[in-house]
């Protein structure tokens, strides 16, 4: 048990000055993944809401794909499917990306939160109540002042709830980055297994490690949707 604490030590450290370990990349591994996700989805479901087919069709085809196969498969497709194709290897910038593990698996999971908080965003937006947009509207307000006074703020809001499931599951999708070595906490169980063949003590501090990590974004988002949408109680 001590050898597994003195590995685990390694996952709250950085290591030789620039490379994350353990909880430390598995914070970022969530933390930019839906930040791509978020910048991704917010236009992307107000062109899914559009009156316009050739808005509505590319995102909805995008959703689609994204939120209709595995992400395993997604990560395995963008990690070893594109390098291997010829034209990738004959452009610098591309060959260098998606030679690194980390930078494939950051996009995958962007790519993937992205689609389902389109269309979480997208319901909200849809939900958005009509009482309020014709105010607006009577007030002569244009369709981008509409979207970003009161359209937008008001479904971020109302899609607090939902969101938060989806950033919960992208943490636990974070255990598939091991699949292209990246040294995250699964990597460091993983590690620990190796040098000490106790794969349930290993395992049990990885799971408790995730576990804390949830708490900490359930009681966040929790205390964020009591404040923001404190007007929808009695």
């Amino acid at each position: 048990m001590i050898s597994i604490i003195q590995t685990y030590g390694k996952a709250f450290l950085f290591s030789d000055g620039y490379t994350l370990t353990g909880v430390a990349m598995t914070l970022w591994l969530l933390v930019s993944a839906c930040i791509i996700g978020f910048c991704l989805a917010l236009p992307l479901a107000i062109a899914r809401n559009s009156k316009s087919l050739s808005l509505r069709a590319p995102v909805w085809f995008y959703c689609f794909v994204f939120t209709g196969t595995p992400l395993y498969v997604q990560l395995l497709v963008i990690y070893t499917g594109i390098y291997s194709l010829d034209f990738v290897h004959h452009v610098t910038a591309l060959n260098d990306f998606f030679r690194s593990g980390l930078d494939c698996t950051i996009l995958a999971f962007g790519l993937n939160t992205g689609a389902y908080t389109t269309e979480i965003f997208a319901g909200a937006i849809r939900d958005t109540n009509h009482g309020e947009v014709d105010a607006a509207r009577s007030l002569g307000y244009s369709t981008a002042k509409l979207y970003r006074r009161i359209v937008i703020p008001s479904a971020l809001r109302r899609a607090l709830p939902v969101y938060s499931n989806e950033v919960i599951l992208m943490l636990h999708c974070t255990t598939l980055a091991f699949t292209a070595t990246v040294p995250d906490i699964l990597k460091i169980a993983n590690d620990a297994y190796a040098a000490t063949y106790n794969p349930f003590a290993s395992f049990t501090v990885a799971a408790m490690l995730y576990a804390c990590i949830s708490f900490t974004l359930i009681f966040g988002f929790r205390r964020a949707e009591a404040h923001f949408l404190a007007f929808q109680k009695r």
